[in-house]
């Protein structure tokens, strides 16, 4: 149960005055929680919105001194009212005033003339505040954003907050009720730490909240503010706790050490046509050594496109049957499966390892006879996609679950996972190189190896920018790369053409190209059925095509070596991460490879930057820090499918040097006080259900 003393940040925004069911649903859409089965938003969520600028009404120049476009507040003598003629709704109220250094009209368009006369009476004195327009040498403000009595300027807010806004939802309108949403919050207890507390100049968290929305100075709002920083500080350590707790609760049901021989991690390793590279060796030491200990396993894998992740995984899986269990591996696409097996089974076959293929295509007897297999232990290896952790699955005795790809797999299918075997080992494998403090933020409870040479026999590939109105050039060359005996991809964002967007889609490519190439060139796209795509690669394959027309389908893990050239259109369409995962898919072989990044200008200047960095470097790592910079960190592990949090007051950039104090100090805490029954504990208790971690609390209460 949430302790009561958090209810006003669970009230429903509708308990605040001015907002009824329309405005309550503007304010969904505004915080990212409307859809199917939401709950209506809640005070602490609008409270957890963050102004994006301020309004400084400190700026008082007197009229003939304020400068165009400038917000001002000028203290004037209202003179005369000049109301719309009758039946003309275009001409707006004037309203003219005075100061010591100057005349000025306010502008009033569809106007209640009998409110602005009462407002504003001949005679009085007013504060005005809003934007200044000088025309022809005459001053004017058009819809004053404030008017007030002199009696009543007290109220007007000096410096004032500005927030994101949706349409139809009026700034007067949110900020009113963020005001009122303020005013009920209740103190809470601390749960920083107080040497922490005096060393970052913390306010607390009520303090914080007040000082983002009622600021005093510009500065109050800015990223590296007090106020600011403690916000992002609660958050991270929200996030750090509840996956250390995850970590803790996974680490109880440790499974129990798999201890091997070697025997048949040698098999595998005789059966393979290369030696490992340096860092493979080592991650496979890493691994061999963790699934050696009592604790369970949680590892996470990173390695740059064709580093030769599959290989470690195999040894690990091969580890893992000397000690007498079986391993699961878990791809996110059916195409990635299938080539997982196709890699694995003929190895694992020379060491005496038999794997199967389970996904849904997988049908009837030949289905019923895997699941059987399965259930009796004959199967060691088993390769699939979510199909291998429904429920019909079972296993005879799961040790080791790897999940390839995790970013598209958020922490509530890792707890899933948990359940299938008696507390699996895991090891999760990705090809996106995600920057450290991205590490923390998505798997601040595991740790890491990471794979930083290609393999031997690798070539560089050559990444080079041409403009769309070159493509007839485009087509010159590869005609002759394919004389030449090489393959193509050549990348199209849409599968359809469509009237919004004018990116060429794969069909149309497909179609003004087919002239050309004749039967040469094949097309593979997410809307064909898997028989379809699997024909389509194995023509590819086996060169009876020699240019494959393709959407992002075969971004991850389509593995053609001979294919030298890869063309992706409109590139300044793609993330960074994905342009250098599709360009990963060529120079596999042993001939030079080059990477076409077609674009259409005029370029921004994010899509100049992007391109810029793929013509620069290979490197994974480099180019997922980039990407960081140049898109923030919501998008670059796709959280916003995926469960990993996107953050509301915090960020990476800003905030960077937090996160590892937070992850620090929630390690801290759980060696400590591992159910958070200490005092501190408890107010910890609350940070989890106040940013929404109430999973982590569950956790807690299972024991």
């Amino acid at each position: 149960m949430r302790p009561s003393l958090l209810d006003p940040f669970f009230a429903s925004v509708r308990s605040l005055s001015g907002v009824g069911p329309k405005v309550a649903v503007l304010l969904a859409k505004l915080l990212g929680t409307e859809g199917p089965g939401a709950s209506e938003p809640r005070v602490g969520q609008l409270l957890f919105l963050p102004p994006h600028s301020v309004i400084d009404r400190r700026n008082r120049p007197g009229i003939a001194f304020a400068q165009e476009g400038a917000i001002v507040t000028l203290e004037v003598r209202v003179d005369r009212h000049q109301p719309a003629p009758r039946g003309r709704s275009n001409v707006p109220h004037r309203v003219f005033c005075h100061d010591d250094t100057g005349e000025i009209a306010l502008v009033f368009f569809h106007a209640q003339q009998p409110w602005l006369e009462r407002t504003m009476p001949v005679g009085e004195t007013v504060i005005v505040s809003g934007r200044m327009e000088w025309f022809n040498g005459r001053a004017s403000m058009v819809h004053p954003d404030h008017i007030a009595s002199i009696e009543d300027a007290a109220s007007l807010p000096l410096v004032e907050p500005i927030y994101p806004l949706t349409s139809g939802l009026s700034p007067k309108t949110l900020t009113r009720a963020i005001r009122e949403a303020l005013t009920r919050i209740p103190p809470l207890p601390e749960w920083v730490e107080p040497a922490l507390l005096t060393r970052e100049r913390f306010l607390s968290h009520e303090e914080a909240l007040r000082t983002l929305h009622q600021p005093e100075e510009p500065a109050d709002i800015a990223p590296e503010s007090p106020a600011r920083r403690r916000l992002a500080y609660d958050e991270f350590l929200a996030g750090q706790l509840a996956l250390a707790l995850v970590r803790l609760k996974t680490r109880k049901l440790s499974g129990r050490p798999l201890d091997g021989d070697g025997r048949l991690v040698n098999q595998v390793l005789e059966a393979l046509p290369y030696s490992l590279t340096h860092s493979q060796q080592k991650a496979v030491e890493d691994i061999i050594t963790d699934l050696k200990q009592p604790e369970r396993m949680l590892r996470l894998l990173q390695g740059d496109v064709g580093s030769g992740k599959t290989v470690v995984g195999l040894l690990a899986m091969a580890h893992a049957a000397e000690a007498g269990g079986q391993s699961a591996l878990m791809a996110p696409t059916e195409v990635l499966a299938r080539q997982h097996y196709a890699t694995i089974a003929p190895i694992a076959e020379k060491a005496g390892l038999r794997a199967a293929l389970l996904t849904g295509r997988e049908k009837g007897r030949e289905r019923q006879q895997i699941l059987d297999d399965l259930k009796s232990g004959d199967i060691h290896i088993i390769i699939g996609t979510h199909a291998l952790f429904q429920e019909k699955v079972e296993y005879h005795d799961l040790v080791l679950t790897i999940i390839d790809e995790q970013h598209r797999f958020g922490v509530h299918q890792r707890l899933q996972l948990t359940a299938k075997g008696t507390a699996p080992d895991m090891l999760v494998m990705t090809a996106t190189p995600i920057p450290r403090t991205l590490v923390l933020t998505a798997f601040g409870d595991m740790d890491v190896s990471k794979l930083t040479e290609k393999p031997a026999g690798r070539r560089p590939i050559t990444t080079a920018t041409i403009p769309m109105e070159r493509m007839d050039e485009l087509v010159e060359r590869m005609r002759g790369a394919i004389a030449d005996g090489q393959k193509i991809y050549w990348i199209c964002p849409l599968v359809e053409e469509s009237e919004l967007v004018e990116l060429t889609s794969a069909e149309e490519r497909f179609q003004s190209l087919q002239p050309i190439f004749g039967e040469q060139i094949g097309l593979i796209h997410g809307r064909m059925s898997g028989a379809e795509k699997d024909e389509a690669m194995r023509a590819f394959k086996n060169g009876e095509t020699r240019i494959l027309i393709a959407t992002t389908v075969i971004e991850v893990g389509v593995d053609v070596p001979d294919a030298t050239v890869i063309v992706i259109e409109h590139a300044e369409r793609f993330g960074l991460a994905q342009l250098h995962q599709l360009r990963g898919r060529v120079g596999r072989g042993d001939k030079p490879s080059t990477c076409l990044l077609l674009y259409k200008g005029p370029l921004g200047e994010v899509s100049r930057a992007r391109l810029q960095v793929m013509r620069e470097t290979e490197d994974g790592f480099r180019i997922a820090e980039e990407d960081l910079k140049l898109r923030g960190e919501g998008e670059l592990l796709g959280t916003r499918q995926s469960g990993t949090p996107g953050f509301r007051l915090a960020s990476i950039e800003a905030h960077g040097d937090l996160l590892e104090v937070a992850r620090k100090d929630a390690r801290l805490i759980l060696e400590r006080d591992p159910d958070l029954a200490s005092e501190r504990g408890t107010a910890l208790r609350l940070l989890l259900y106040l940013f929404g971690r109430d999973e982590a609390v569950r956790l807690l209460r299972a024991g």
